[in-house]
Protein backbone atom coordinates (compact mmCIF):
# COMPACT_ATOMS: atom_id res chain seq x y z
CA UNK A 1 0.00 0.00 0.00
CA UNK A 2 2.79 2.43 0.91
CA UNK A 3 4.61 1.71 -2.33
CA UNK A 4 1.45 2.27 -4.41
CA UNK A 5 0.83 5.59 -2.68
CA UNK A 6 4.42 6.65 -3.27
CA UNK A 7 4.25 5.66 -6.93
CA UNK A 8 1.00 7.55 -7.37
CA UNK A 9 2.59 10.63 -5.87
CA UNK A 10 5.47 10.32 -8.34
CA UNK A 11 8.16 9.77 -5.75
CA UNK A 12 10.70 6.98 -5.64
CA UNK A 13 12.37 5.46 -2.57
CA UNK A 14 15.53 7.41 -3.45
CA UNK A 15 13.60 10.68 -3.64
CA UNK A 16 11.92 10.02 -0.30
CA UNK A 17 15.26 9.28 1.36
CA UNK A 18 16.80 12.39 -0.15
CA UNK A 19 13.89 14.50 1.08
CA UNK A 20 14.19 13.01 4.56
CA UNK A 21 17.92 13.75 4.63
CA UNK A 22 17.38 17.36 3.50
CA UNK A 23 14.76 17.83 6.20
CA UNK A 24 16.97 16.22 8.85
CA UNK A 25 20.02 18.35 7.99
CA UNK A 26 17.86 21.45 7.80
CA UNK A 27 16.69 20.91 11.38
CA UNK A 28 19.83 19.50 12.97
CA UNK A 29 22.75 20.63 10.82
CA UNK A 30 25.33 18.44 9.14
CA UNK A 31 27.98 17.90 11.80
CA UNK A 32 30.15 14.80 11.65
CA UNK A 33 27.29 12.32 11.64
CA UNK A 34 28.22 8.93 10.25
CA UNK A 35 26.22 7.27 7.50
CA UNK A 36 24.77 4.92 10.11
CA UNK A 37 23.72 7.90 12.21
CA UNK A 38 22.09 9.57 9.23
CA UNK A 39 20.30 6.35 8.35
CA UNK A 40 18.93 6.00 11.86
CA UNK A 41 17.76 9.62 11.86
CA UNK A 42 15.84 9.25 8.59
CA UNK A 43 14.40 5.84 9.40
CA UNK A 44 16.36 3.57 7.08
CA UNK A 45 19.54 1.49 7.03
CA UNK A 46 23.02 2.54 6.02
CA UNK A 47 22.94 -0.21 3.39
CA UNK A 48 19.92 1.41 1.78
CA UNK A 49 21.67 4.78 1.69
CA UNK A 50 24.73 3.15 0.12
CA UNK A 51 22.48 1.45 -2.45
CA UNK A 52 20.91 4.75 -3.54
CA UNK A 53 23.79 7.22 -3.02
CA UNK A 54 26.98 5.17 -2.98
CA UNK A 55 28.48 6.68 0.17
CA UNK A 56 28.02 9.33 2.85
CA UNK A 57 29.74 11.82 0.57
CA UNK A 58 27.50 10.82 -2.33
CA UNK A 59 24.43 11.51 -0.21
CA UNK A 60 25.76 14.89 0.91
CA UNK A 61 26.46 15.88 -2.69
CA UNK A 62 22.89 15.05 -3.67
CA UNK A 63 21.56 17.02 -0.70
CA UNK A 64 23.66 20.01 -1.81
CA UNK A 65 22.50 19.72 -5.41
CA UNK A 66 18.86 19.57 -4.33
CA UNK A 67 19.20 22.58 -2.01
CA UNK A 68 20.93 24.56 -4.77
CA UNK A 69 18.12 23.70 -7.21
CA UNK A 70 15.55 24.85 -4.68
CA UNK A 71 17.38 28.14 -4.21
CA UNK A 72 17.36 28.73 -7.95
CA UNK A 73 13.61 28.09 -7.95
CA UNK A 74 13.15 30.53 -5.05
CA UNK A 75 15.19 33.13 -6.94
CA UNK A 76 13.04 32.74 -10.04
CA UNK A 77 9.82 33.00 -8.03
CA UNK A 78 11.03 36.04 -6.09
CA UNK A 79 12.12 37.99 -9.15
CA UNK A 80 8.96 36.99 -11.05
CA UNK A 81 6.76 38.57 -8.36
CA UNK A 82 6.79 42.08 -9.92
CA UNK A 83 8.62 43.58 -6.94
CA UNK A 84 10.96 46.56 -7.37
CA UNK A 85 14.50 45.24 -7.99
CA UNK A 86 15.96 46.21 -4.61
CA UNK A 87 12.94 44.82 -2.76
CA UNK A 88 13.13 41.55 -4.65
CA UNK A 89 16.87 41.36 -4.02
CA UNK A 90 16.43 41.98 -0.27
CA UNK A 91 13.71 39.34 -0.04
CA UNK A 92 15.79 36.77 -1.90
CA UNK A 93 18.84 37.60 0.21
CA UNK A 94 16.95 36.80 3.40
CA UNK A 95 15.76 33.50 1.91
CA UNK A 96 19.34 32.71 0.91
CA UNK A 97 20.70 33.57 4.34
CA UNK A 98 18.25 31.21 6.03
CA UNK A 99 19.25 28.39 3.69
CA UNK A 100 22.94 29.20 4.15
CA UNK A 101 22.72 29.05 7.93
CA UNK A 102 21.36 25.51 7.59
CA UNK A 103 23.31 24.15 4.62
CA UNK A 104 26.14 26.61 3.96
CA UNK A 105 28.93 24.72 5.77
CA UNK A 106 28.09 21.62 3.72
CA UNK A 107 28.04 23.65 0.50
CA UNK A 108 31.47 25.16 1.04
CA UNK A 109 32.96 21.85 2.20
CA UNK A 110 31.75 20.07 -0.91
CA UNK A 111 32.70 23.00 -3.15
CA UNK A 112 36.25 22.52 -1.91
CA UNK A 113 35.99 18.81 -2.75
CA UNK A 114 34.86 19.77 -6.26
CA UNK A 115 37.85 22.11 -6.63
CA UNK A 116 40.14 19.30 -5.52
CA UNK A 117 38.70 17.05 -8.21
CA UNK A 118 37.32 14.44 -5.82
CA UNK A 119 35.20 11.90 -7.65
CA UNK A 120 32.11 12.14 -5.44
CA UNK A 121 31.90 15.90 -6.13
CA UNK A 122 32.33 15.70 -9.91
CA UNK A 123 28.70 16.65 -10.58
CA UNK A 124 29.06 19.71 -8.35
CA UNK A 125 32.16 20.84 -10.23
CA UNK A 126 30.06 20.85 -13.39
CA UNK A 127 27.11 22.67 -11.78
CA UNK A 128 28.40 25.15 -9.19
CA UNK A 129 28.74 27.91 -11.78
CA UNK A 130 27.09 26.53 -14.91
CA UNK A 131 23.74 25.80 -13.27
CA UNK A 132 23.44 29.37 -11.94
CA UNK A 133 25.03 31.53 -14.59
CA UNK A 134 22.25 31.53 -17.23
CA UNK A 135 19.57 32.47 -14.68
CA UNK A 136 21.63 35.22 -13.07
CA UNK A 137 22.63 36.51 -16.51
CA UNK A 138 18.94 36.84 -17.43
CA UNK A 139 18.32 38.78 -14.23
CA UNK A 140 21.15 41.15 -15.15
CA UNK A 141 19.58 41.67 -18.56
CA UNK A 142 16.20 42.25 -16.90
CA UNK A 143 17.55 45.18 -14.85
CA UNK A 144 19.09 46.76 -17.92
CA UNK A 145 22.65 45.44 -18.13
CA UNK A 146 23.65 45.41 -21.83
CA UNK A 147 23.62 41.97 -23.45
CA UNK A 148 27.35 41.97 -24.12
CA UNK A 149 28.10 42.57 -20.42
CA UNK A 150 25.30 40.62 -18.75
CA UNK A 151 27.25 37.40 -18.23
CA UNK A 152 30.26 39.25 -16.80
CA UNK A 153 28.03 41.12 -14.38
CA UNK A 154 26.35 37.82 -13.49
CA UNK A 155 29.71 36.23 -12.64
CA UNK A 156 30.53 39.20 -10.45
CA UNK A 157 27.16 39.01 -8.71
CA UNK A 158 27.38 35.25 -8.17
CA UNK A 159 30.96 35.32 -6.92
CA UNK A 160 30.38 38.31 -4.65
CA UNK A 161 27.21 36.82 -3.19
CA UNK A 162 28.94 33.56 -2.36
CA UNK A 163 31.81 35.48 -0.81
CA UNK A 164 29.36 37.38 1.37
CA UNK A 165 27.69 34.14 2.43
CA UNK A 166 31.10 32.77 3.43
CA UNK A 167 31.64 36.01 5.38
CA UNK A 168 28.32 35.42 7.13
CA UNK A 169 29.22 31.88 8.16
CA UNK A 170 32.69 32.87 9.40
CA UNK A 171 31.95 36.23 11.03
CA UNK A 172 28.31 35.84 12.03
CA UNK A 173 27.83 39.54 11.21
CA UNK A 174 24.40 39.16 9.62
CA UNK A 175 23.47 42.85 9.53
CA UNK A 176 26.83 43.99 8.18
CA UNK A 177 26.81 41.32 5.49
CA UNK A 178 23.23 42.28 4.54
CA UNK A 179 24.35 45.89 4.08
CA UNK A 180 27.17 44.73 1.82
CA UNK A 181 24.71 42.63 -0.20
CA UNK A 182 22.46 45.67 -0.58
CA UNK A 183 25.44 47.71 -1.80
CA UNK A 184 26.23 45.03 -4.37
CA UNK A 185 22.69 45.19 -5.70
CA UNK A 186 22.79 49.00 -5.84
CA UNK A 187 26.07 48.91 -7.74
CA UNK A 188 24.55 46.51 -10.28
CA UNK A 189 21.59 48.85 -10.73
CA UNK A 190 23.97 51.82 -11.13
CA UNK A 191 25.86 49.91 -13.81
CA UNK A 192 22.59 49.15 -15.57
CA UNK A 193 21.54 52.81 -15.44
CA UNK A 194 24.90 53.83 -16.89
CA UNK A 195 24.55 51.37 -19.76
CA UNK A 196 27.18 49.05 -18.38
CA UNK A 197 30.89 49.61 -17.82
CA UNK A 198 32.73 50.82 -20.88
CA UNK A 199 36.44 50.73 -21.57
CA UNK A 200 38.14 54.08 -21.07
Amino acid sequence: MTQRVADAAGTSPRERLLEAAIDHFGRHGIGDTSLRGIAEAVGTSHRMLIYHFGSREGLLVEVTRAVEARQRAVMAATYDADLPPLEAAAKYWEETVEATLRYGPLFFELASHAMQGKAHAASLREELIAAWLPQVTELCRAIGIPDDQAETHARLALGAARGLLLDLLVSGERDEVARAADLLNRLLLMSAAAGGVRDA
